[in-house]
């Protein structure tokens, strides 16, 4: 088992070199971890920056004292994977970020399409868009994560069509794809960008947008998988063709 990850805005130490983790990260490691003296962790600052550290003991019930190695700085990895996600209904859109999170996309792009039932308006929008940031956060954790994928804020289709304008390789998943995204050739670096529509699908305007823009329309299979899935998958599978899950 690796050891856990807490997140950190720094990994200052005092003139022995030890770290207190206190705060809501701190009283996780202590009144629900658990952690003793002696026990590994990972600190990260969730943007590839870390280090291991050895528990030196416990203060209270919040405070973590952990004695910290040498700050390690985790490169990009490339081809970076971008997946635009349609807005799904319920808590399906946490759901499709966590185990976004886990496979190892970098970054998620959430995508108020014309034909999805939720719409991020307002403060509720806000609050959603708060809750998939803090889900990939968590989850980025729980995966052993020192570098969590990015939320970007909610893109309109015309926002998406840039997206896809500007990258290495562009895919839209559709019913109509005739291109299994199995085999469509993937670049060795750059952006490669991944569309993934609502429950009730792309629009033929939206689709000739992203056409426009240059996107291929690719089939992930011949089983119809919920918005909430497609992208874990057709991550998985992209991530594992482009060597990174090597």
């Amino acid at each position: 088992m690796t050891a856990p990850v807490f997140v950190v805005d720094d990994f200052a130490t005092d003139g022995s070199g030890r770290h207190v983790l206190d705060g809501p990260e701190g009283r996780h490691a202590v009144a629900v971890k658990r952690l003793r003296a002696g026990e590994a962790v990972v600190l990260t600052d969730g943007a590839g920056r870390w280090v291991e550290g050895e528990v030196d003991g416990t203060e209270g019930k919040d405070r973590l004292i952990v004695r910290l190695g040498h700050v390690v700085e985790e490169p990009e990895e490339f081809p970076r994977l971008t997946v635009v996600q349609a807005l799904p209904k319920g808590d399906r859109g946490e759901v499709a970020v966590e185990t976004m999170t886990e496979v190892g996309v970098d970054v998620i792009v959430p995508w108020s399409a014309s034909r999805c039932i939720t719409q991020w308006k307002g403060e509720r929008g806000l609050k959603s868009l708060a809750k998939w940031r803090a889900t990939a956060r968590e989850a980025g954790k729980q995966s052993r994560r020192v570098r969590f994928p990015r939320v970007a804020d909610a893109a309109t289709t015309k926002q998406v069509a840039s997206l896809l304008a500007e990258a290495d390789f562009a895919a839209v998943l559709h019913e109509s794809g005739v291109e299994p995204l199995a085999t469509a050739g993937l670049p060795a670096s750059g952006d490669v960008v991944l569309v993934v529509g609502p429950e009730g699908g792309v629009s033929p305007e939206e689709l000739a947008a992203f056409e426009g823009a240059g996107a291929r329309v690719c089939r992930l299979g011949r089983s119809v998988l919920r918005t909430s899935t497609a992208g874990t998958a057709a991550g998985a599978l992209l991530l594992g063709r482009t060597g990174r899950w090597s």
